[in-house]
């Protein structure tokens, strides 16, 4: 079989750089699935993708030219159908044949086999594998259709647009070329209105030849780097950026370091086919505007990489990744100093005349921002915070804690109204913060205030200290609480108002800083604060069921078994900051000898009790007559106190294993005394015994759901 090495390119305008990456993963991957599909490309291919600002391409090892016969055995129809009395065929059997191209001649070679209760023909062929041209002409019709394109365009054929009826295209982009190289011979595909050859194009300025002429499908991304002065791929693209950046920070010196951000090397990465980095500065005077919003506007706007001296702070140099590389670069780096420059000063004047007014002055404003048109103006939103806060700070901690968290809630959606965070809504809080201490405010107030949104995603730091832990929770319950108490619940993907990260959020804040908080308790507060507004009777009830649902799946991705988490969450513990230990006590009672028994016996209990609803937790030792129930009653007046004793003071642990201590006691009983007795008293009493055996055995965990 001839198996060479496949190279396939779709050259293009301009493709949106956020959606770069993974349009040109996904352009391989379907092309490569494909192939493989169709026998042409097998488990021993390798796919290396291509993406840069104007192409998409994939080159694949090992293709074949044709891929290997199949043999095909299709079942025709039952025999009885097929053939008449005498072993002939029957009409039916040589319309099937002659619709599958064959004809009587093949009936004394058909196969019978029994199919069920009946015996069936089954005809034999050997299908012709696919060439290449027909199987990439599939492959390539599937990963454009695969592809995870943002937005489509419709565009019209050059060749056909002075006809009338012109062909219409839809693509992420309009596509002007297409290569389809099978080692150094061009495979004959069409796709988009295009024709395939082996002719690409390079760099728009920089480029040595137009076009570059591929020699084959292994030259490919030597020959657009030498010739076309183009990096076509995009991980090789985004290491050089990523070099270049590190090389400039340190020839700019004093420990200078480019900001680290992922998410924006991706994107510059995609906006360059050749990069070249480049070091600007701005004037320093604007170092006084907070680094958050020159960072920002930088980044955002510009997509320059802003340079951080040793200690973290922005100073007046930053990085441009540029897409030539001129012999004099001083005219792209005047240009681009000219460009941040209205930029910086923008930051710069909405800073200086939004301190002209306190942030007290601007609460007002809150009252004509409309929060939800089922809950009122972001006015009425903050009011109900306030109370929310107040309630959760008095359980916290003293007056002056109240007071506090009391104003830090109502200030803290006041910089949604200045002028800075109109332009930047993503500095909301930060500005907050700057604000209230330029008002002179007290810097846990100030620090509540930007801290309130906190943590903001998974792995977000927390609110510092208990004025903001006291906002935040507030701000978060109120809004899960509203938006539960007028039925705009998250459904599948949908989650618009991130109540699930909401719900995380207030998870994480009990639970790592170990608030003496009770779940239902804050979620009455915050249901209280909302009064009429909530329309659904069930409101509460829904969303501790979601935030138990929340916790459930966090642990699990922690690596808590679901058994472990079910039995932890089975009793619902009020106090979320107690589920930790009571994992790990579980965790440590699982790996006891007598767990598996004890767990065994706990769920036979409960089986039991549902049973016998007139069962109480009371025992009369004068109703025990088995020594086999004395002796349980005996083991459990000794062990109880002290487990409960040890579960009072936290810890679990030590309570289990306390209580694991059951085991001999308990199979006894099981072996030696009849629970449902004749006599009412004693079958009353016997049930009391398990009642409070199995009260005991649940305090920590529901260990009945540890049984296999």
């Amino acid at each position: 079989m001839d198996s060479k090495n496949l190279l396939v390119e779709l050259f293009v305008e301009e493709l949106p750089p956020k959606a770069l990456k993974k349009l040109g993963q996904a352009f391989g991957d379907v092309l490569l699935a494909q192939l493989r599909a169709q026998g042409l490309a097998d488990a021993g291919s390798l796919l290396t993708p291509y993406a840069s600002p104007r192409r998409l391409a994939a080159h694949v090892t090992q293709v074949a030219a044709r891929a290997a016969d199949k043999a095909v055995s299709q079942k025709l129809m039952p025999v009885s159908v097929g053939l008449d009395a005498a072993g002939n065929a029957t009409p039916a059997l040589l319309k099937k044949l002659a619709a599958l191209g064959a004809d009587a001649s093949v009936v004394a070679s058909l196969k019978r086999t029994m199919d069920g209760k009946a015996e069936a023909l089954f005809y034999e062929s050997v299908a012709p594998g696919a060439t290449l041209a027909e199987g990439l002409q599939k492959a390539l019709a599937e990963a454009i259709a695969k592809l995870p394109i943002p937005k489509v365009m419709s565009y019209q054929l050059e060749t056909n647009c002075e006809l009338p009826g012109w062909t219409s295209v839809s693509f992420v982009r309009p596509a002007h070329g297409l290569v389809a190289l099978h080692g150094d011979a061009v495979v004959s595909v069409t796709a988009l209105g295009l024709s395939a050859g082996r002719e690409t194009h390079g760099h728009r300025f920089e480029a040595a030849v137009d076009p570059v002429v591929l020699r084959n499908a292994d030259s490919y991304a030597l020959q657009l780097q030498d010739e076309g002065a183009v990096i076509a791929g995009f991980e090789a693209r985004r290491a050089e950026i990523a070099r270049q950046l590190a090389e400039a920070a340190v020839a700019v010196g004093g420990g200078a370091e480019p900001i680290q951000d992922e998410a924006l090397l991706d994107e510059v990465t995609a906006l360059v086919e050749r990069p070249n980095v480049l070091v600007c500065q701005f004037e320093p005077e604007f170092l006084e505007v907070p680094q958050e919003c020159l960072i920002l506007t930088m980044k955002a706007n510009q997509k320059y990489f802003p340079l951080l001296d040793a200690k973290g702070r922005l100073t007046h140099r930053f990085l441009v990744v540029s897409n030539i590389r001129p012999d004099d670069a001083s005219a792209v780096i005047g240009g681009n100093e000219r460009v941040v420059r209205p930029r910086l000063a923008d930051a710069k004047f909405f800073f200086d005349q939004d301190r002209k007014k306190t942030l007290a002055s601007r609460v007002e404003a809150l009252g004509k921002v409309v929060y939800h048109n089922k809950l009122g103006t972001q006015g009425e939103r903050v009011e109900r915070v306030r109370a929310i806060a107040k309630a959760i700070a008095a359980e916290l901690g003293d007056a002056t804690l109240v007071t506090q968290a009391d104003q830090a809630a109502q200030l803290a959606k006041t910089d949604l109204v200045t002028d800075m965070v109109g332009e930047f809504p993503e500095l909301q809080g930060t500005m907050g913060r700057y604000y209230a201490l330029n008002d002179g405010l007290p810097a846990a107030v100030a620090d509540a205030i930007e801290d309130h949104y906190k943590p903001r995603f998974a792995g977000d730091e927390l609110p510092r200290g208990h004025v903001g832990l006291a906002v935040a929770l507030a701000d978060k319950l109120e809004t899960l609480v509203g938006m539960f108490g007028i039925g705009n619940l998250p459904t599948g993907d949908r989650d618009p108002f991130a109540l699930r990260r909401h719900a995380l959020g207030v998870v994480r804040m009990l639970i790592e800083r170990d608030l003496p908080l009770a779940l239902s308790r804050l979620v009455g507060i915050a249901a209280d604060a909302m009064g009429p507004l909530l329309t659904q009777a069930d409101a509460q009830v829904q969303l501790l069921d979601f935030i138990y649902d929340r916790l459930a799946g966090s642990l699990r991705e922690q690596g808590a078994s679901a058994q472990e988490v079910d039995a932890v969450l089975g009793n619902r513990p009020e106090r979320l900051a107690e589920v930790p230990k009571r994992l790990a006590a579980v965790r440590a009672f699982a790996q006891l000898p007598e767990a598996p028994a004890l767990a065994a016996a706990n769920k036979r209990i409960g089986n039991i009790l549902k049973k016998s609803p007139e069962a109480h937790a009371h025992v009369n030792p004068a109703l025990l007559p088995e020594p086999a129930e004395k002796g349980l009653y005996q083991v459990m007046q000794h062990l109880l106190p002290i487990a409960d004793g040890q579960f009072d003071q936290g810890n679990y642990t030590g309570s289990l294993q306390t209580l694991a201590q059951l085991r001999i006691p308990v199979d006894a009983f099981f072996d030696g005394v009849m629970v449902n007795a004749e006599e009412a008293d004693l079958r009353l009493n016997r049930l009391g015994l398990l009642a409070s055996l199995h009260r005991a055995m649940n305090r920590v965990a529901l260990l009945e759901r540890l049984a296999a």
